[in-house]
């Protein structure tokens, strides 16, 4: 390794993982991400997909450093902050536009794209399947990480950040410890232009989020790309592997409809109005996709404040480090915080070798040992807030009414509390 060059690589193109390769690369930082996925087109990023609501702190703070606040203010016109919450009946119980805090909405490919646009072409290598990682020792003393990408080949690195997500390779090189099935499985599904295909249902979700929660389950609503109306459904089951015991991922949207609308332990006894928004949204959905089978996923999650012994030339970011549930609004915003927590340590590391002729992996290495201290820290108090904020929402049979008080508090609190500084 050359105190001047060292080979840096990123594992995963989310969020996390594109924002630690803009700012590296904005510091005129060598680096290569790779990335499961085949390169998405234009159309691909322009599909409705779910939305993310961005924090000062975090999610924000890595944009403005990225300088990429004005471009995504741009994008935050498709899913407004009001929101709604409804009772299993289907009746509104509470509205308010955003509440007490400010945190934009983009769609997580218009973020994606976002990102991308600004790095060079060639700095991705798509369609990259990490099949394993392991840790070499130089004969001079300092640590490689090799990546062994199947038919693309293996490739030795100084320093690999893991954005690998859930089932992250990357962390298996710093911890046995495996994500946990969290009690939930969830499915996603599409209502495109909603606004004019169904003006009663735009009517109704709004033009933010909708959430009606009851019988440990949950029906919401985010507005997305191509006016969209994204329907969600959210399940309380202790089968991880619901969605094939059930049957529901055997067939279609359409055909799976019957069984998430009249079974009472699902969504049967939800009202009208709830069904109708998951009823049209099957048949939506198998409309634009002709013979997809249905999508049911399960939820997991790292222990509470999972930490692991630094290594030397290794660390993980996002999902890979602390995925949890999500319920707070956390996920992406903990993942960029880490990105530019991360960016910094190495960006340091570079100039203070760079000058100083020194190891960038020796000036690296306490660097990196805070930044894991402090993201474990952190990602432990927002994985017990979403594990807290899930027995809100899911753990009884009238979560709606629950959340509606928690909003209403909160709501008053920050009032007061402008109140007092005002």
């Amino acid at each position: 390794m050359s105190p001047n060059q060292p080979r840096i690589a990123i594992v995963g193109a989310g969020p996390s993982g594109l924002t630690v390769g803009l700012l590296l690369h904005k510091h005129n930082i060598p680096l290569t991400i790779f990335e499961l996925r085949s390169k998405p087109t234009d159309e691909d990023l322009a599909k409705p997909v779910g939305m993310l609501d961005l924090h000062e702190e975090s999610g924000l703070a890595a944009l403005k450093e990225c300088g990429l606040l004005d471009e995504f203010r741009s994008q935050t016109t498709v899913c407004t902050e009001f929101q709604i919450i409804a009772n299993k009946q289907g009746h509104i119980i509470h509205k308010d536009e955003g509440g007490f805090a400010s945190r934009p909405e983009i769609s997580r490919n218009s973020l994606t794209k976002l990102l991308l646009d600004q790095l060079p072409a060639d700095t991705i290598k798509w369609e990259h399947k990490l099949t394993s990682a392991s840790l070499l020792t130089t004969t001079s003393g300092t640590t490689e990480v090799e990546l062994d990408f199947g038919n693309n080949g293996k490739h030795t690195f100084d320093l690999v950040v893991g954005s690998d997500g859930t089932w992250s390779r990357v962390r298996n090189l710093l911890t046995d410890t495996k994500p946990k099935y969290a009690g939930f499985q969830y499915l996603m599904l599409a209502i495109r232009e909603v606004t004019k295909r169904y003006p009663h249902i735009a009517e109704y979700v709004g033009t933010g989020s909708f959430t009606s929660l009851g019988h440990r389950h949950g029906i919401m609503s985010q507005r997305a790309l191509q006016d969209s109306a994204l329907i969600y459904v959210f399940l309380t089951t202790g089968d991880e592997n619901f969605g094939t015991t059930s049957g529901l991922t055997s067939g279609t949207p359409a055909e799976a409809k019957e069984r998430l609308l009249l079974d009472d332990d699902l969504l049967g006894r939800f009202g009208p109005k709830l069904k109708e928004l998951v009823q049209v949204a099957c048949d939506e959905e198998a409309n634009d996709n002709p013979g997809a089978k249905l999508m049911v996923r399960p939820l997991y999650m790292l222990p509470f404040g999972h930490r692991w012994e630094h290594k030397p030339g290794t660390t993980v970011i996002g999902d890979a480090s602390h995925v949890m549930l999500p319920f707070a609004g956390e996920g992406v915003n903990l993942a960029m915080w880490d990105a530019l927590d991360v960016s910094h340590a190495i960006i340091k590391a570079f100039e203070t070798a760079r000058q100083n002729a020194n190891s960038f992996q020796k000036a690296l290495d306490p660097l990196m040992k805070e930044f894991e201290s402090n993201m474990a820290e952190r990602a432990r108090e927002k994985a017990e807030e979403s594990y807290k904020n899930s027995q809100l929402l899911m753990g009884s049979d009238d979560g709606a009414t629950a959340m509606a008080e928690w909003m209403k508090a909160a709501i008053e609190h920050a009032a007061n509390a402008n109140g007092r500084t005002g």
